[in-house]
């Protein structure tokens, strides 16, 4: 069964893209361009649901923007 997660991409400071996985705690990878931000992030999250079942996961519910 094939799962879907919403990755959020910052720059850094030295200008790599960084990933992070709202879903799966501690899900965070980088890379230079976004094909390898997104080919490093997909190892992250294959390691991360090693231990699913062993973890109880957060809902993500969504992102909002907020302008003052």
């Amino acid at each position: 069964m094939k799962r879907e997660f919403y990755v959020l991409i910052e720059q850094d400071e030295d200008g790599f893209l960084v990933g992070e996985v709202p879903a799966l705690r501690g899900c965070y990878a980088q890379g230079r361009s976004v094909d390898e931000l997104l080919s490093n992030i997909r190892e992250v999250i294959e390691l991360c649901l090693e231990d699913e079942a062993e973890q109880e996961w957060p809902q993500f519910v969504g992102v909002q923007k907020v302008v003052i």
